[in-house]
């Protein structure tokens, strides 16, 4: 093979290898493409059943009071960082930052039928205190809406409009969604209707610091969720709504890739209820909870942090007709894992009041599977008691004296001592003056001398579980003796 041969074979082989290789990068392009979801289908099929829900109200709505105490409460978390939150403002009288009327006095927000006679989903802040409500369909007709009900814990209401005939979406199941997952929402943000923005499931289960929102587990998503989009639906790949955009949080009054919608779970059962009696109605077991951390884990005797850990079981309630106690760890309720404390409010509401459940529970590090009767949330106020508190702990170092008998009536308390100062580890556990040590260790206290005796006893180099009223609410601490 002479020289000038060879050269041009290696040509050859190169050109190859380069078109073999760029063919190989085009297929391999077109196939990531395809594997990227279409939702043309998803949209046409869907967007004649989203509506435009506008509103006019005869005054100032809310409570600027209200609105004052949640952004403290944000700022106390957040400092000058604190996020706002897309919900109602009372002073503007609109809607999450919603897109405002011309007099001001107006605001606008999403909605969808769910019955082709006319019944249609949306938020219960969109149309919260309105003097009127008016829909407009996807072919630019116009109704004026009458509320059928309407619920502030779950922010849902349900309208009715006189028309038949309507096109309606699917509600699909939103329990087995996963992380990761693909969805589309579709509304009308800042009063530009039938906005279409696609992401995915950032996380499930999100508990937010709004009032009454713990009967909810919101769904996070990173879709770009703007004022007007509340109370729009939230789809899965298959065109089934699995969520209502609800609220955002926000430095700008935009999307910043944090949203948060109403699990369609959540909504059935609410909606179902909303046009049956125009009320919901929500199960309640009467306990204060708090979370587990580690240290409280290695107190109670968990292998892990989980669990909703019981600080206070109220007189009367349904936890204490069902034997649950205070240091009781709710690990599973009606057969649903309890992660968090957060998850406990969001699975007892669900169930509807009366019904017999199973609490599977860990008491002195073993489990226990009790029977309760789930009570009405309505009648929680009956018994003058409020639900949940915080976390606490006690021994060396710790100086207390006798509970006067009015304040143990008073609290209605069954046992309890005064810390009257604190060092060494009562002071490293966060006891203070004023606290009141209801039992240490599962021991309850009725006196100094009981604690003088129960203190030699106590192990040492483990957190011990502290029962500690303060501020008139139950929480746990845990101290550690040092061998």
């Amino acid at each position: 093979m002479n020289k000038q041969y060879s050269i041009a074979l290696t040509r050859r082989t190169w050109v190859r290898t380069m078109a073999t290789s760029l063919v190989l990068a085009v297929v391999s392009s077109l196939s990531e493409a395809q594997s990227l979801p279409d939702f043309t289908v998803l949209v046409e099929r869907n967007a004649p059943a989203i509506v435009n829900v506008s509103t006019t109200y005869a005054a100032v709505r809310g409570n600027p009071q209200d609105r004052a105490e949640l952004e403290d409460l944000l700022r106390y978390f957040y400092g000058d960082r604190a996020p706002q939150l897309g919900l109602p403002d009372p002073e503007q009288g609109g809607e999450g930052g919603g897109e405002q009327g011309p007099d001001g006095a107006g605001a606008t927000g999403s909605g969808f039928i769910i019955d082709s006679s006319g019944y249609i989903v949306t938020n219960h802040h969109v149309i919260d205190e309105a003097k009127t409500i008016t829909v407009t369909l996807n072919d630019q007709r116009e109704f004026e809406a009458t509320v059928v009900g309407s619920d502030e814990r779950s922010d849902l209401a349900v309208l009715k409009i006189e028309a038949t005939n309507l096109p309606a979406v699917k509600l699909g199941e939103s329990e087995n969604l996963k992380v990761g997952e693909w969805v589309l929402a579709i509304g009308s943000p800042f009063g530009l209707q039938y906005s279409v923005a696609a992401g995915i499931i950032s996380y499930m289960g999100r508990a937010l610091p709004t009032e009454g929102s713990n009967y909810v587990s919101y769904i996070q998503t990173d879709v770009a969720i703007n004022p007007g989009h509340s109370g729009g639906p939230l789809f899965n790949l298959a065109g089934e709504v699995i969520g209502i955009n609800s609220q955002i949080f926000t430095n700008s009054g935009g999307s910043i890739g944090l949203s948060f919608a109403i699990p369609v779970d959540v909504a059935k059962n609410v909606v179902a209820q909303l046009r049956e009696n125009g009320t919901v109605q929500r199960g309640w077991m009467g306990v204060g909870i708090d979370n587990v951390n580690q240290e409280l884990a290695d107190a109670f005797n968990l292998d892990r942090p989980h669990g909703a850990l019981v600080n206070d079981v109220i007189k009367g309630g349904p936890a204490e007709a069902a034997g649950i106690a205070t240091g009781d760890v709710i690990t599973s309720f009606n057969g649903h894992d309890v992660r968090t404390r957060d998850d406990l409010p969001y699975f007892v509401g669900l169930v509807k009041p009366g019904t017999e459940v199973p609490v599977e529970v860990v008491r002195s590090g073993s489990p226990l599977t009790l029977r309760m009767t789930v009570g009405n949330l309505e009648n929680a106020n009956a018994l003058g008691q409020n639900t949940p508190a915080t976390g606490g702990g006690s021994r060396l170092g710790l100086e207390v004296s006798p509970l006067d008998p009015m304040t143990r009536e008073q609290l209605e308390l069954d046992a309890g001592v005064v810390v009257e100062s604190v060092r060494g580890a009562a002071q490293q556990a966060r006891l203070q003056p004023g606290d009141i040590i209801v039992s240490l260790n599962g021991v309850e206290l009725n006196s100094p001398e009981e604690l003088d005796a129960l203190e030699p006893k106590l192990p040492v180099d483990r957190p011990l579980p502290v029962l500690v009223v303060r501020d008139e609410r139950q929480t746990f601490f845990t101290v550690r003796i040092e061998p």
